[in-house]
């Protein structure tokens, strides 16, 4: 069996920020845990945001589709994978690719969560212009094939 202390190396380590909340009521979720990898990713120190909602990352932002999905699924004690956009301290937008699991500890009954982030902000943007891209790709295109039938039309009446 693992021992406590490489455990907490282990996770100390992760590139992606770890977060242990517990449920606390129908609504919060209060961290009692954060990495180093989350605080790097945040901007926050542990000692600034531990005993609060975890909430606090979207700031006004609260109107994301993903986050009623993560919603659903903790109210049913499910695990889930949702990409969401949150705030650093300093105020900028990061998409974060965020693993919820739910964890009953039997002796208590105690429900935590535990979250892994990954800060996927690169890849969002790339997407997002890919899309742009493509709209407009498709716009020459519609522009193409009128000035085509324009064209065709006028060599018709000469």
């Amino acid at each position: 069996m693992i021992n406590a202390q490489l455990l907490q190396m282990v996770i100390n380590a992760s590139n992606d920020g770890i977060v242990i909340a517990e449920k606390e009521g129908e609504q919060d979720n209060i961290l009692i845990y954060v990495n180093p990898a989350f605080e790097r990713m945040t901007g926050y120190t542990s000692e600034e945001i531990l005993y609060q909602d975890c909430r606090f990352l979207q700031s006004g932002d609260r109107d994301q589709e993903a986050l009623g999905l993560i919603r659903q699924a903790l109210d049913s004690g499910d695990s889930c994978r949702e990409v969401l956009r949150n705030y650093r301290k300093d105020g900028t937008p990061f998409w974060n690719e965020l693993s919820l699991s739910t964890v009953k500890n039997e002796s208590d009954g105690q429900t935590y969560i535990v979250g892994v982030q990954k800060d996927v902000t690169v890849q969002v943007k790339a997407m997002q212009r890919v899309e742009q891209l493509e709209a407009q790709v498709a716009q020459l295109q519609a522009e193409l094939a009128t000035l085509k039938a324009t064209n065709g039309a006028n060599k018709s009446a000469n």
